[in-house]
């Protein structure tokens, strides 16, 4: 849309305006990863719910799970990352990438992982078994993209 209106010199402030915030968001996550762990995240592994751009789709194409996993990598991290319906888009999107791991559940994302991260809001991570996870991750620290405070 906005490279229509671009082509009739036409301005859309609003629709820039979302577009940085939606920018800034993206990196919102990845600001609080660098406070809690530092710049440098060599050796930690970080679990990754939710890959899609929005839930109930496997579309990837602008999902917030890009920036987010691409700006782990580039510190050094690995990732597990799981999505109900994403994995094989997700698939061929990190092909390249060693460091991905594609996990077949919640649970296994969160195996050896020093932080979970949730991107996407699926129906399924709303009510997770925090004593499970407790177990799972190696501190109970959980960075959620919807700015909820998550604590067990």
């Amino acid at each position: 849309m906005q490279h229509t209106a671009g082509e009739y010199g036409m301005q859309m402030t609003i629709v820039d305006a979302v577009e940085k915030v939606n920018r800034t968001q993206k990196q919102r996550i990845l600001e609080k990863v660098r406070m809690r762990f530092g710049e440098h995240l060599d050796g930690r592994r970080f679990a990754v719910w939710g890959l899609s751009f929005k839930p109930n789709t496997d579309d990837m194409r602008e999902a917030p799970s890009r920036v987010v996993i691409n700006g782990l990598l580039a510190r050094g991290a690995s990732v597990n990352v799981y999505d109900p319906v994403a994995l094989k888009e997700a698939k061929l999107v990190f092909a390249k990438e060693p460091a991905v791991h594609l996990a077949p559940s919640t649970t296994a994302a969160l195996d050896g992982a020093d932080a979970l991260i949730i991107v996407t809001e699926w129906k399924e991570f709303r009510s997770p078994d925090f004593d499970d996870m407790k177990r799972r991750l190696k501190a109970p620290i959980v960075f959620d993209g919807r700015n909820r405070t998550i604590r067990f």
